[in-house]
């Protein structure tokens, strides 16, 4: 009986930390339903349950304003995608693909003759500078993507799967 009160502190530490993992909370954040990007407010939301529970400052393409129109515009899409393969690049800090162009977008390209572009990310910085996390978001720099400081890219890496659905709205 004395060795039992002797362990009992390293056993409801033990239950504790089981209990803590089976909510989910001991990876970090929890898995979003899907990702909620407002261009105007460069602003990119995690939502679950319908609601925001963390949001991040972002930087988008040159040439921000309007939905993506063909290769080359600087432009970051408009529209509903799914985040569909990530990687870690040797010109970004892990990137993760949003599924432009999809049907319409690829539709509205070939009405114009034009090619829609692609290869659109929500990656880090810039491997090949030693760029720092302060003022990168102040001003828009991608080719179109949505950039964020290495630090934030890696909780969504953790946190958000393949096929996750991203809203992309002006």
């Amino acid at each position: 009986m004395k060795n039992y009160y002797k362990n009992m502190p390293y056993s409801i530490i033990i239950a504790f930390i089981f209990f803590w993992t089976s909510l989910g909370w001991a990876g970090g954040l929890p898995e979003p339903d899907y990702l909620l990007v407002k261009k105007s407010e460069r602003q990119l939301y995690l939502i679950k349950g319908g609601k925001p529970y963390r949001k991040y400052k972002i930087s988008l393409g040159h040439n921000p304003v309007g939905h993506k129109q063909k290769q080359g515009d600087y432009r970051t899409p408009e529209g509903v995608y799914f985040l569909d393969w990530r990687k870690n690049s040797c010109k970004f800090y892990k990137s993760i693909h949003i599924s432009y162009p999809n049907n319409k977008d690829l539709q509205a390209a070939r009405q114009r003759g034009d090619s829609p572009g692609g290869m659109i990310m929500i990656h880090g910085l810039p491997t090949h500078y030693n760029w720092k996390d302060t003022g990168i978001r102040e001003v828009d720099w991608t080719t179109g993507c949505i950039a964020l400081t290495n630090g934030e890219i890696d909780e969504i890496w953790s946190c958000v799967k393949d096929g996750t659905l991203i809203e992309i709205k002006p």
